[in-house]
Formats: C-alpha cells, structure tokens, sequence
C-alpha cells in the first residue's frame, strides 16, 4: 500500500467515524427537542431585546438599529453556541463515555471532529432562525446574493474556530461546574465588542479594543458584504475587517485544534 493511498485510507476513516459521532449527538437533540429549542431561540431574543427594546434609546430608531444589530447577533450567536460545545465535551468526560471511545477502533480525532461537525449543524439552524428574524422586523441584504452567502460563510468560519477553542477549554474544565463558571467569560467578550455598538461612541481605548475582537471583525465584515457599504474604523483589524474575520478563526484553529486532540488523547493516562 502506497503513502498515499494509506493516507487517503485514514482520511475516509476520520470522516466516517466523525460522520457517526454527529449522528449520535443529532439523536440526542431529538431526545430533548425542548433544550434544543430554547438555544435555537435565545437569537430571536436577543435581537427582540435589543431592536425592539433597546434599539430606539441606541440609535435613535429601532428600524436604524435593526440594520446595524442583525449582523451583531449573527456574530454574537457564533460566540454563545459555544458553551453547548464545552458542557457536552465535560459531560462526557465527566460520565467516562469519552474512556469508552477512546478505547474503540476509530480514527484519531473523530469524536472531536464529530462533536464539532454536530455544532456546526447548529450552528446553520441559528443562522436561519435570525435570518428569517431579522426578515420579519425588515432587515434585508442589499448587496446581492454573492455577497450575502459570503457574510454567511464567514459566521461559519468563525464558528469553527471558536469551536475548536470551546473542545479544549471543555476538556479542560474537568466538571461542569467549572464550564459553567467559564461561560460567565462570555459575556464581556460578547459586548466588548461592535456587535451591538458602533465604537465611535466609545471612549477611544476602549473602541480600540473592541475592534480587534474576532467577533468585531467578522460582525464589520458581514455588515460591509450585506450592504455593500465600507464601515470605518480606529485600527487596522477595522479597516481590514475581511482579512482579519479570516485570519482570526484559522488561527483559532491552527492552535486549538491540536491542543484539543492532544488533551483527549492524554485524559486519565
């Protein structure tokens, strides 16, 4: 057998086992239908929240702020799926189903990526969920399909990223407890950002910081591909917000990734 062909050959199986590992988590979501509607609609809260609510007091006018917020809450929501990620990965470890298919015969990796991939399924639910939102209060795309499934793929990219980060910090955690005391963490990341205020009304460190968010980045970044419509910013993350909603989640990824597959390999030895 050829290098590449054995290569191909563990690549086949790496897909396939993470294949069967999302399956399971989809039946588990088909087990509790109520959770799982409930995380598909916290989004629609938000964005009731702070459009409705708080969108006239922010911009003046809640069907200005519609505008501005719709993109926020798409990268908002990438961020706080996570923690679904991070209780599930520590449940597992916790209840040793993650010993049990250590010891099975599948490829390295699969029950990370199959963890993941699940997520990611989610992940498109939420979109459609906000989508079909923010549609109903009279947010729309202006710059052409092209450009709108382009903002899309970004929110994608991002999740995977941060997907990546929420597998190793729940491998980490050791407890629940632990991942529900790191969720707190989520919150100021979430709004030390421009997800759902325009850093011009920031005190300017502050408006500095909030940009080189990854969630800033990609939040400006799909603003500009759903309107077609430059959005200024402090810093260079701003002024390059495609660039950097790029670079940001690959980075996740190049990092975390392996750090994640490394601890899963390493639990309880």
């Amino acid at each position: 057998m050829t290098t590449s062909t054995l290569s191909g050959s563990v690549r086949t199986h790496l897909w396939r086992d993470a294949a069967i590992i999302t399956g399971r988590t989809v039946r588990h979501w088909r087990a509790r239908p109520g959770t799982f509607a409930v995380q598909l609609l916290f989004p629609v809260l938000i964005i009731l929240m702070m459009g409705g609510l708080l969108g006239g007091a922010i911009a003046g006018s809640a069907g200005d702020y519609i505008l501005f917020v719709i993109p926020g809450v798409l990268a908002f929501t990438m961020l706080f799926g996570v923690e679904t990620t991070m209780i599930a990965v520590t449940t597992d470890a916790a209840k040793t189903v993650t010993d049990r298919f250590r010891s099975l015969p599948i490829a390295p990796g699969s029950v990370l990526l199959g963890r993941v991939l699940a997520d990611m399924l989610t992940s498109v639910l939420e979109i459609i969920m906000i989508t079909l939102a923010g549609l109903a209060l009279g947010w729309r795309w202006e710059n052409g399909l092209a450009a709108a499934l382009l903002a899309y793929g970004l929110l994608l990219w991002l999740r995977f990223g941060l997907l990546w980060f929420g597998v190793w910090a729940g491998l980490k955690a050791g407890s629940p407890e632990a991942v529900t005391a790191a969720q707190l963490l989520a919150w100021p990341i979430g709004f030390l950002s421009t997800v759902f205020i325009d850093p011009a009304t920031m005190p300017r460190w502050l408006g500095m910081i909030a940009e080189w968010n990854p969630l800033s980045a990609t939040a400006t970044a799909i603003r500009q591909l759903f309107t077609g419509v430059h959005v200024d910013g402090l810093t260079w993350a701003a002024q390059n917000a495609l660039t950097t909603a790029v670079i940001a989640p690959l980075l996740l990824i190049l990092v975390f990734a392996p750090l994640a597959i490394r601890t899963f390999q390493g639990l309880n030895r």
